[in-house]
């Protein structure tokens, strides 16, 4: 597990100075008042969404496989909301690895932190079953102010990257935990620990069930909360994060446990799962990570792409 940023003179060598540059920008502007960095990230997410190029049409394409109900007009304005959210999840970013555990505290709002409570007080670990929600950076960073937990995340390829996320993102955890090494994810839930974990991403076909997501029959969905469930001897606890609409603040709300989970069946115990994902998703359809292709394992490895 890992339990600090490691930093290095190496960081300094050159090829790194323009990103050093960006992030001493970002640090800058994460002492402006809250809304006034949502108005950057507003405008941000506008010019992003002319400049994405392909981005732009995975995400365009992903509202039409998921609300093929929806009229043009209406798929087209939460389009263009949800490029406007993703500007402002950099400055969600920036907050979180940044600000203060007091700055956090004036503008959070928490709930459903009884949960974690019995759970844990029962001797059993905690899955917090999280999507992909655009200000998931921050959902974590408060979370941390209740109940530090363990992370779980992607080591990043960039060495001054990987230095950033891993000592932003221990702010407020005990740890983070490489997302392939279920073992250590096992011992920390068996130590009734807290984890974070999301099923709402295509990670290809390796211990995937072809099932329904939204409008579309066969979503390559993982099956891994059942596993860790049934290893780590934990529950699993549903975990929604959000920006307040007024851009001042946000809000996340745990659930309580899922009953009978996991069941005896991982491909039932995955259905249940995608619809506990669904209804999270639907609490903020413009705040959720729309960007990522996430149909494009297909059951029949020859069939065409749905992004084409």
């Amino acid at each position: 597990m890992v339990e600090s940023a490691q930093f290095s003179n190496h960081l300094y060598h050159p090829k790194y100075w323009l990103l050093w540059l960006g992030v001493g920008l970002m640090r800058a502007l994460s002492l402006l008042p809250l809304h006034w960095q949502m108005s950057l990230g507003k405008g941000l997410g506008r010019l992003v969404r002319v400049l994405a190029g392909s981005r732009s049409n995975t995400a365009r394409r992903n509202l039409e496989l998921c609300f093929p109900d929806m009229s043009d007009a209406e798929r087209d304005t939460l389009f263009k909301r949800n490029f406007e959210e993703t500007g402002k999840a950099v400055f969600d970013t920036i907050c979180a690895w940044w600000w203060s555990d007091e700055r956090v505290q004036q503008h959070m709002h928490i709930k459903g932190t009884e949960y974690v409570e019995q759970t844990i007080a029962g001797g059993q670990g905690v899955i917090l079953f999280a999507v992909h929600c655009l200000p998931l950076e921050m959902g974590a960073r408060i979370f941390g102010q209740f109940q530090p937990g363990v992370g779980v995340y992607r080591p990043h390829n960039n060495a001054v990257m990987e230095y950033l996320q891993v000592n932003g993102r221990l702010r407020s955890n005990k740890g983070l935990v490489p997302k392939r090494d279920l073992r250590q994810m096992v011992r920390c839930l068996r130590n009734a620990d807290v984890i974070w974990y999301t099923a709402d991403q295509d990670f290809g076909r390796s211990s995937a069930v072809f099932i329904p997501l939204f409008a579309v029959p066969d979503a390559a969905t993982i099956t891994g909360a059942t596993t860790l469930a049934k290893l780590g001897k934990a529950r699993v606890l549903p975990f929604f994060v959000e920006r307040d609409a007024d851009d001042k603040g946000y809000s996340i709300e745990i659930m309580p446990p899922l009953e009978d989970f996991p069941g005896e069946d991982e491909t039932a115990d995955a259905i249940r799962g995608n619809q506990v994902v669904e209804s999270l998703i639907s609490r903020n359809l413009p705040q959720y990570m729309w960007l990522h292709r996430r149909f494009k394992t297909r059951p029949d490895p020859d069939a065409p792409s749905l992004y084409k």
